[in-house]
């Protein structure tokens, strides 16, 4: 190949090739930051007329649904017909689905969720091993915050396929302190002790009323199990002002509560030799 050819290849490359990768970028800059912006409009507008949670998930879907047209721009800027491809796509489905097998049942997963609402942002929820604050519902994951402030995601077909636990759903929720008494002390007065510590406390409901039931009468204590009810966003307040009331109460009362403890007894008598 002379010079001449190769100036005349690289020439038309630029001519003809350049211009296309050039749009290229440009459609892809464009389109990402067109679908940012779409999709939290779409969020924002949702917001004022639907729950928060599905507000989050149209958001994100609109999203995807620009970068997926942004795609097809892209073919059809390199002279693919995206209308041939639909025959590619319906031959190469089944590979397709084998392969993100996983990511079409966190797809699906995510509908699941959306359609079946066992929770909703900002909702306490415990699942596939977490528990947290759920931030958000996409397309494929939930997004979790946990107590001590740590981003979790989670795949929606691993919440959707486990038990889940929504620890807010109630506006209320019974608050449960266990305690052992020693045994010398009498059962009626421990019981009036232990209602007595609670039955005042700020964020304590007097319906349903304290309750001090009697669990069993363990090897080294008498088990007590102390339950109030309370709001759901007090119950860790609620749950250390019980503990801290009830210890309180049974010192002034003069109630122990007892280590664990082992009565050994021996036949027969000692014997030492002298």
């Amino acid at each position: 190949m002379d010079l001449t050819a190769i100036e005349t290849l690289v020439s038309d490359l630029v001519v003809n090739f350049l211009p296309k990768v050039v749009g290229v970028l440009v459609l892809v800059v464009v389109a990402w930051i067109v679908a940012g912006w779409a999709g939290k409009r779409v969020t924002k507008s949702a917001e004022k007329r639907l729950d928060l949670t599905i507000a989050r998930f149209m958001g994100s879907l609109t999203k995807y649904l620009i970068l997926i047209m942004a795609l097809l721009g892209c073919l059809n800027i390199f002279g693919f017909e995206t209308t041939s491809f639909a025959a590619v796509i319906g031959a190469a489905g089944l590979a397709i689905g084998l392969a993100m097998q996983g990511t079409l049942s966190n797809f699906s997963a995510g509908l699941m969720l959306l359609i079946f609402r066992p929770f909703k942002v900002n909702d306490v929820v415990s699942t596939a091993g977490v528990t947290g604050k759920v931030m958000n519902l996409n397309l494929f994951t939930t997004e979790f915050d946990t107590p001590d402030n740590r981003r979790i995601i989670v795949p929606n077909g691993a919440i959707f396929g486990s038990t889940i636990e929504n620890i807010t759903f109630h506006e209320t929720r019974r608050v449960d302190v266990a305690v052992g008494t020693d045994y010398p002390a009498d059962i009626s007065r421990t019981r009036d002790v232990l209602l007595n510590a609670v039955k005042n406390l700020e964020g304590v409901h007097a319906e349903p009323a304290p309750v001090a039931y009697l669990t069993e009468l363990g090897g080294s204590s008498i088990d007590w199990s102390v339950r109030v009810w309370a709001n759901t966003s007090d119950y860790w307040g609620v749950r250390e002002n019980a503990t801290q009331a009830i210890k309180n109460a049974l010192d002034e009362a003069g109630i122990g509560i007892p280590y664990p403890q082992m009565d050994v007894h021996l036949d027969g008598g000692l014997s030492s030799n002298a």
